[in-house]
């Protein structure tokens, strides 16, 4: 399924296949939001310009997103928690190799 994701640090609103914690174009954190992605299909770009200006607001994120519960009880997530942020940056940009 189709998630959409906010990342901080770009200001970028992504939609992702499934519940992603990291963003692929800068490695961050990323934050879930409430919002379907048909609801967000659906919204005029003037509407997509305002939800990002929204989501650039921390107070406003935060009524915005969501967690997934079950990262808890996924392997994939216990071993992340034992590794560090920066580990995960440079595990994130050694998959995205230019081409050309």
């Amino acid at each position: 399924m189709m998630y959409m994701h906010y990342c901080s640090e770009c200001q970028f609103i992504h939609m992702l296949n499934g519940h992603k914690i990291f963003c692929p174009r800068c490695g961050f954190k990323l934050t879930e939001l409430r919002i379907t992605y048909m609801d967000y299909v659906n919204l005029s770009g003037e509407d997509r310009k305002k939800l990002a200006v929204r989501c650039a607001n921390p107070a406003e994120l935060t009524k915005l997103g969501t967690t997934y519960q079950m990262f808890k009880y996924s392997k994939w997530y216990r071993l992340l928690q034992s590794t560090s942020p920066a580990e995960v940056r440079k595990l994130n940009s050694d998959k995205h190799v230019a081409v050309g």
